[in-house]
């Protein structure tokens, strides 16, 4: 909980790789604003996302099914002078204005640029997301099939990633929106207590085995709560864990999921065999990060552990299909550590949460192809 009065309350969006690709605002934020209390209000299942960030002061959860009549009585005592509401939605500004924030700074939008004293316009280098309809997939497919050179709109510019969303909105208070790379901060502390709690008895039975060499750990993610047309196919993770272990024989895998992503894991772990172990919704957030943390590569799908891993220093290997990496690819854009594949189906991205069709974006990324891409960022490491 914060202390003092003033300050800049910066509104937290409510998604987990959003929050990730929030982070570099908030550090420029933070550069243009030395000596002021920078106060994150955040959903209450993104609170110990926060923990050790250099950016802030201090955060204010709220609530799930908390109102914000609720939440701007809590605001209103702390005496902000100024909110930055990074999501876009009415509620986020109402929250600011019902507690009386003197400024109040946000995009735009129908429905709430009045709560805001200044309603930032749409950048430039903005891209508008359009989900498919399945007419228009259908079509793209035909068109492909004839050689056509009818293509959708896909993003192209190098400002179109998400982060530039933020950086631009945190330059209408006068903070640097050039692009750093989102970051999340792990204490020592946290890595030593998850290697004793998840390793040390992995390392204990090596070692009576009388197995050699260091203990790799490496990750796997085939969850995505946004749908499947995100998930590239379980049998293909646990294809790629079972390859890569017959190459590095010291390696261990972690599934890692939401406890409603458990029977995914199971199946995926299952399907591998051997040195692959499922503990999805086993581990806190902190525990979820400092694991990522210590692993050498992490496969996952476009979905929030992937903005996690990178912003803690953990390349990725991931399988692009439905979602585009120039608008949510994980860390900076372009950023060459990690590994981001795609086929050439050419109705992707559709933005949509199920595939109306046959998949073919996902299924055309072969197991061979991603084995490559970790064997390689393996090998690097």
């Amino acid at each position: 909980m914060s202390n003092g009065a003033g300050g800049i309350l910066v509104r937290g969006v409510n998604w987990l790789g959003d929050a990730v690709m929030t982070t570099p605002a908030l550090h420029r934020l933070r550069e243009a604003s030395q000596g002021a209390r920078i106060i994150l209000l955040t959903h209450r299942k993104l609170l110990d996302l926060w923990q050790h960030h250099p950016s802030l002061d201090g955060t204010i959860p709220f609530e799930a099914g908390e109102g914000p009549w609720s939440v701007a009585r809590r605001l209103r005592a702390e005496k902000f002078q100024t909110a930055l509401v990074l999501p876009n939605s009415p509620r986020s500004a109402l929250e600011s204005w019902l507690a009386g924030i003197p400024e109040r700074v946000g995009y735009a939008q129908p429905w709430r640029s009045w709560l805001l004293t200044r309603a930032a316009t749409p950048r430039p280098g903005r891209f508008e997301m359009h989900k498919l309809s399945r007419n228009e997939i259908n079509q793209l497919v035909q068109a492909s099939a004839r050689g056509s050179d009818f293509m959708p709109c896909r993003p192209q510019s190098t400002v179109a990633h998400q982060i530039h969303e933020y950086l631009h909105l945190a330059g209408s208070l006068g903070a640097n929106p050039e692009p750093i790379e989102p970051k999340l901060v792990v204490a020592r502390s946290e890595i030593e207590q998850v290697e004793a709690a998840w390793l040390s008895r992995l390392r204990q039975q090596r070692a009576g085995a009388g197995e050699g060499g260091p203990l790799i750990l490496l990750g796997l993610n085939p969850g995505a709560e946004y749908g499947p047309a995100k998930r590239w196919p379980a049998e293909r993770f646990a294809a790629v864990a079972r390859e890569v272990s017959a190459r590095i024989k010291t390696c261990v895998w972690f599934v890692f999921g939401t406890a409603s992503e458990r029977e995914l894991g199971g199946t995926v772990a299952r399907l591998a065999g051997g040195n692959v172990f499922n503990i999805a919704g086993k581990t806190s957030l902190r525990e979820f990060l400092a694991l990522l943390k210590i692993c050498r590569v992490l496969l996952t799908n476009d979905t929030g552990p992937m903005h996690l891993a990178a912003a803690v220093g953990t390349p990725v290997v991931v399988p692009f299909g439905s979602t585009s990496p120039e608008l949510t690819g994980p860390g900076l854009p372009g950023d060459a550590r990690h590994r981001l594949l795609k086929s050439d189906a050419p109705c992707a991205p559709c933005f949509r949460r199920v595939c109306p069709i046959d998949f073919r974006c996902m299924k055309g990324i072969s197991a061979d192809a991603v084995v490559n891409a970790v064997l390689e960022i393996a090998a690097a490491r």
